[in-house]
């Protein structure tokens, strides 16, 4: 583990319970971030999203992504101490559900950035497999 849960916040202004990362396994710089959710079943969402059949929402695995992602972004010096705001999603699949126990690995590589807008490319795991794929466009105003 690169980051804790409480490192993390010294990057990203997200705060619990809209915090959807536990914490950063591997960060290269302007490259990429691997950030990791442990899906416990106590978060909140899981008591409308269904008490009796528990299933981590999609549109939440995609913002984990986005959080990852905007962590990859905020630790670049010209962005330090910013917000990096979700702008758009491309080519999303929702591959396999997500329940509580698991552990999801969301993968993030930074590709080009100009004028404080951007695009990466996104997969979130459990185990080895893909439960989210996607193509995020994120916007750090000035």
């Amino acid at each position: 583990m690169l980051y804790n849960k409480e490192q993390i916040k010294e990057v990203l202004p997200h705060r619990e319970p809209f915090l959807l990362i536990d914490e950063i396994e591997e960060h290269v710089p302007r490259e990429s971030v691997t950030a990791i959710k442990y899906v416990t079943g106590e978060e909140d969402f899981f008591r409308g999203h269904f008490p009796e059949y528990k299933v981590m929402p999609g549109v939440l695995i995609l913002e984990a992504l986005a959080q990852a992602g905007a962590f990859a972004v905020l630790c670049m010096e010209e962005y330090k101490g910013k917000i990096a705001f979700f702008a758009g999603a491309d080519e999303v699949k929702w591959r396999k559900q997500v329940k509580p126990g698991d552990t999801l690995r969301l993968c993030v590589t930074v590709g080009k950035i100009k004028f404080g807008m951007g695009v990466a490319d996104a997969v979130a795991y459990v185990g080895g497999d893909p439960v989210c794929t996607a193509k995020i466009k994120f916007a750090v105003p000035k």
